[in-house]
C-alpha cells in the first residue's frame, strides 16, 4: 500500500512534465480543434471539391500527370498530396483533408521555433496557441486545399534561414532546406510562392552583409532540387499537350493578376483580415507598435518587414480572396502574442493613479504612461460589454430563430459567457485583492473561450459539414443503387457545385456538350431546367438542388 501511494504521485508528476513539453501541450491544444465534428462530413464548393475531385481522378485512373484529358492550369503538388492520402487510407472527406491538418500541426511547431529565435519561448508558445484559434486559419487546416501545406514550406524556409544565421557551421544544410522549401512550394502553388519569396527580400538584401545568404550556392541548389518534380511534370505534360502545358500555367497567373473577382477593392484585406482573425488582429496592431518602439535586433525585417511587404503585394494583386492572405496569419499571431504579453506584464504590475501635482513638462509623458497602465483595465471592461451583447444576441436567437440561428446562438452564448470572465478577473484582482489571479490567468481567459467556441463549432459540423444535402442525397438507397453500378456523365455542367457532383458520384462518366451525345439508357447529370437538351427524350430520376439525375430514353 505504501508503495502505491509513492508510485502514483510519481506517475502524475511524470505526466505533468510531459504535458508541459511545448510540442505536447500544443498538440493537446490543437488536436481537438482539428478533430471535433458532428459525425457527418461534406466538402465545400468550389475549391475543396475541385482539389478533392481532381486528386480522386488521379488516384482512380493511375494517371498522376493529367487524367482529365487536357493541359492543366495548376501545378499538381496539392493533387499528389491528397491522392497519396487516398492511396494510404481510402477516398473520403477525412483523407482529402488530412494533408492540410498535418501541415497545420507542422506550422504550429515551426512558428513556435521561429518565435523562440525572434522573441522568447513564452511568446513563441503564445503565438502558436493564438494561431490555432484564428478562425480562417483553423478552417483552412480542415479543408482539402493547398494553402496550409504551402505556408508550412514558407515557414520552414524562414526557420531554415534563421537557423543558418545562428549556426554558420551548418549554414549549407539549412540554406539547402530553405531553397528546397521554396522549390517544393512552386509544386504546390505555382507562381503564388513568389509572393512570400519577394516579401523576404528586404531581410535577405538588407541584412546580407551579416548573414550572406544570397551568396551561398546551397540556397540555389536547394531551389533547383525542389523544382525537379515540377519540371518532370511539365515535361511529361508537354509530351502530351505540347505548348499548352506552359500556356495554361502562365495564362492562369495572368488571368488572376488582371481579374477583379467579387469586386474586392484595394482595401479588402484591411477589413477582411481583422474580421477573420478577430480579436487577435487588434492585439497584433498593439504588438506592432511595441516592436516598432523597441525593434527586434537583426530580425525586424522578418517580424515586421515580411508581413507588411506581403500585405502590399496581395493588395496590389487584382484577385483578392480571403485565403490568399493566410500566409499573414502566423505573423498576425506572433505580433498579437507580443501585444498580449505586453498587456499581461502591465496587468501583473497593476496600475497607479496619477499624482495631483506634476511638473508642466511631464504632463504629456504622465498622460501616456497612465493611458498605458489603464489599457488592460479598459480592454477588460470593453470585452465585458461585448460579452453582454453576445449573450443578448444568443438569447434572442434562441427565442426567435430557426435551427440555423440556434447553432450560431450557442456559439454566441459560449463566447459571451467565456469572455465575461476577463473583466471579472480584473475586478477580483484589483478591487478584491485576489492576487493569485496572475497575468497567465488573464491571458488564458482571452484564449480559452475562443478555443471552446471553435471546438463547439466543429462539434456542430460548422467546420466540416458544408453541404449536408449533397451527402444525404447520395446516401439514399434508391440513388446509391444506381450510382454504384452505372457511370454518370455530366452534360453542360461547369458551375461551382459541379465539383461536388464529380466527387460524390461513385463512377463519374465523361463531360458532354448535350445529352444527345449519350447512348440510350445511360445516366447523366444536367442542369434543371436546360432547354437545349429537351430535344432528346429522357426521364428524371431525382432532383438535387439545381441539378437533375436523368436517364436517356431509347
Amino acid at each position: 500500500m505504501l508503495y502505491r501511494t509513492r508510485v502514483f504521485p510519481s506517475i502524475l508528476r511524470s505526466i505533468y512534465l510531459v504535458v508541459r513539453l511545448p510540442y505536447v501541450s500544443l498538440l493537446i491544444w490543437l488536436l481537438p480543434l482539428l478533430l471535433c465534428n458532428s459525425g457527418q462530413n461534406s466538402l465545400m464548393a468550389h475549391d475543396e471539391g475541385f482539389y478533392a475531385g481532381r486528386a480522386r481522378q488521379m488516384f482512380e485512373s493511375g494517371d498522376w500527370i493529367a487524367p482529365w484529358g487536357s493541359a492543366h492550369h495548376k501545378t499538381p503538388g496539392s493533387y499528389w498530396l491528397i491522392a497519396s492520402s487516398y492511396k494510404l487510407l481510402g477516398v473520403s472527406e477525412f483523407t482529402a483533408r488530412l494533408p492540410s491538418a498535418i501541415a497545420g500541426i507542422l506550422c504550429l511547431f515551426t512558428i513556435y521555433e521561429i518565435g523562440k529565435i525572434l522573441l522568447s519561448s513564452k511568446v513563441a508558445w503564445l503565438t502558436a496557441t493564438i494561431l490555432s484559434v484564428e478562425f480562417l486559419w483553423l478552417q483552412s487546416c480542415r479543408l482539402a486545399a493547398p494553402d496550409i501545406p504551402m505556408i508550412f514550406l514558407v515557414l520552414l524556409a524562414i526557420l531554415s534561414l534563421l537557423k543558418a544565421e545562428l549556426s554558420p557551421q551548418q549554414s549549407y544544410f539549412w540554406l539547402f532546406i530553405a531553397g528546397l522549401s521554396f522549390g517544393l512550394g512552386f509544386l504546390l502553388r505555382s507562381f503564388v510562392i513568389f509572393l512570400p519569396m519577394v516579401a523576404l527580400l528586404p531581410y535577405l538584401i538588407g541584412e546580407h552583409r551579416r548573414h550572406h545568404h544570397l551568396a551561398n550556392p546551397m540556397l540555389y541548389l536547394g531551389w533547383a532540387v525542389g523544382l525537379i518534380p515540377t519540371l518532370a511534370w511539365l515535361w511529361l505534360s508537354w509530351l502530351r499537350y505540347g505548348d499548352q502545358s506552359f500556356g495554361q500555367l502562365l495564362g492562369f497567373v495572368v488571368e488572376l493578376g488582371s481579374e477583379d473577382r467579387n469586386h474586392n477593392g484595394f482595401v479588402f484585406y484591411l477589413w477582411n483580415i481583422p474580421l477573420k482573425s478577430f480579436p487577435w488582429f487588434f492585439f497584433s496592431i498593439l504588438g506592432l507598435a511595441v516592436v516598432l518602439r523597441r525593434p527586434i535586433p537583426r530580425y525586424q525585417l522578418i517580424l515586421v518587414g515580411f508581413p507588411l511587404v506581403l500585405l502590399t503585394e496581395l493588395s496590389i494583386f487584382s484577385t483578392r480572396l480571403s485565403h490568399y492572405a493566410l500566409c499573414l496569419y502566423p505573423f498576425v499571431a506572433m505580433l498579437a502574442a507580443v501585444g498580449l504579453n505586453w498587456l499581461g506584464n502591465i496587468y501583473q504590475t497593476g496600475y497607479t493613479h496619477q499624482t495631483k501635482s506634476l511638473p508642466q513638462k511631464n504632463i504629456l509623458l504622465s498622460f501616456v504612461s497612465q493611458a498605458r497602465n489603464y489599457l488592460p483595465r479598459n480592454l477588460s471592461y470593453a470585452l465585458g460589454v461585448l460579452s453582454i451583447l453576445l449573450l443578448l444576441t444568443g438569447i434572442l436567437a434562441l427565442i426567435y430563430g430557426d435551427v440555423y440561428l440556434e447553432q450560431r446562438a450557442n456559439l454566441c452564448l459560449i463566447l459571451g459567457l467565456g469572455w465575461l470572465i476577463v473583466p471579472l478577473m480584473w475586478i477580483a484582482r484589483n478591487h478584491f485583492g485576489q492576487k493569485f489571479l496572475s497575468d497567465s490567468y488573464w491571458i488564458a481567459s482571452w484564449l480559452i473561450p475562443c478555443w471552446l467556441t471553435l471546438a463547439m463549432a466543429g462539434n456542430l459540423g460548422l467546420l466540416s459539414d458544408y453541404n449536408p444535402a449533397f451527402k444525404a442525397f447520395f446516401q439514399q438507397p434508391a440513388i446509391a443503387s444506381i450510382l454504384q453500378t452505372h457511370p454518370v456523365s455530366f452534360a453542360q455542367i461547369e458551375d461551382k457545385n459541379s465539383t461536388l457532383l464529380n466527387f460524390y458520384t461513385p463512377i463519374p462518366g465523361s463531360r458532354v456538350a448535350a445529352i444527345s451525345q449519350l447512348s440510350p439508357l445511360s445516366y447523366a447529370w444536367i442542369s434543371a431546367p436546360n432547354n437545349q437538351q429537351l430535344s432528346t427524350p429522357y426521364r428524371v430520376i431525382a432532383t438535387l438542388q439545381e441539378y437533375q439525375l436523368i436517364q436517356v430514353l431509347p
